[in-house]
């Protein structure tokens, strides 16, 4: 997949931006292979004459850039501006901007890239990361995260959500869900066993969070096992309870098994996006199941796993 980016008044026409391994499948579809580094979901990219890796991250509002790789544009509206993390605000927010990202025949205009210090999860993944692509690229897309072959399909669709073309998947969807979106914020209604409640759905979110204050009985089906260090993107470090987290349902045919889950608060969450959310589903949720994300019609469809003789 390529994608050509430039400047605002440019001194010089900029390289393209290339997905690297990208196989495209028709004008408005093409699947990029990805790695998982540390549960999160990799891709390759060349972009402005780097090369190195992006994380998928639903969770992110933004295309995100690297400030230790990248410098903000000379004339951004709000210098120092502050964004929202999960457990702190971002301080010293620049901005990007982009003329046009183009994948191959499809253009996306005038876009706007946060540049942010990333440095520290370069550091705790041991990987050169360039930036993070969120909602502000995926919601004009069709997303199919398959982790059974470790690739992302992006197909193009309209303003209704209807894909642009009716080639694009050789498999057969079970099962779907709406979901509601509260600013980029996928809003999952849910159940552990039988006590209703509301998940935010993240693509960079390494293990499932629970709010450490929800219900007492919910927590039953909570079991602790360890503790961990999390680190979040503005770089706030946190030790957590991590266990296992049981029965959780999204109707009576989609259900998971235990999840790797970890006790925290969300609160600086709910208050910056205004939810009210009991939990976050992250690698766990799409390494059990293989999810399309359609934004614009606010629903999730379900790809089954093949089924493997012994």
């Amino acid at each position: 997949m390529q994608l050509f980016a430039t400047e605002v008044n440019p001194t010089e026409e900029s390289p393209p931006i290339i997905f690297s391994k990208a196989e495209f499948i028709n004008a408005f579809t093409t699947r990029i292979p990805f790695k998982v580094i540390d549960q999160l979901i990799v891709v390759e990219v060349e972009i402005l004459d780097k090369q190195g890796n992006f994380i998928i991250d639903t969770g992110s509002e933004t295309l995100i850039l690297n400030s230790a790789h990248f410098k903000p544009t000379r004339k951004y509206k709000q210098e120092g501006r502050n964004k929202s993390g999960v457990h702190k605000d971002i301080e010293n927010v620049k901005e990007k901007y982009l003329d046009l990202l183009s994948i191959k025949d499809i253009n996306l205009k005038k876009i706007n890239a946060d540049v942010i210090d990333l440095s520290h999860i370069e550091k705790i993944k041991k990987i050169k990361v360039l930036g993070i692509i969120g909602y502000s690229i995926l919601k004009d897309f069709e997303v199919f995260i398959d982790m059974h072959l470790n690739q992302i399909t992006l197909t193009k669709i309209d303003k209704n959500g209807d894909r642009l073309s009716d080639k694009v998947y050789a498999e057969t969807m079970h099962d779907s869900i709406n979901f509601t979106l509260k600013k980029h914020t996928i809003i999952l209604d849910a159940s552990i066993d039988n006590h209703k409640v509301k998940f935010g759905l993240d693509t960079g979110a390494e293990y499932n969070q629970l709010n450490k204050n929800i219900d007492s009985e919910i927590l039953d089906y909570f079991y602790p096992n360890k503790k961990l260090k999390l680190t979040d993107a503005s770089g706030t470090t946190m030790q957590v309870m991590a266990g296992k987290l049981f029965k959780v349902k999204l109707n009576d045919s989609i259900y998971f098994g235990p999840m790797k889950t970890v006790l925290t608060n969300l609160r600086k969450m709910n208050i910056a996006f205004s939810t009210n959310l009991d939990g976050i589903l992250g690698f766990e949720f799409f390494a059990q199941q293989r999810t399309i994300i359609n934004y614009k019609k606010q629903k999730l469809y379900f790809i089954k796993f093949p089924i493997i003789a012994p």
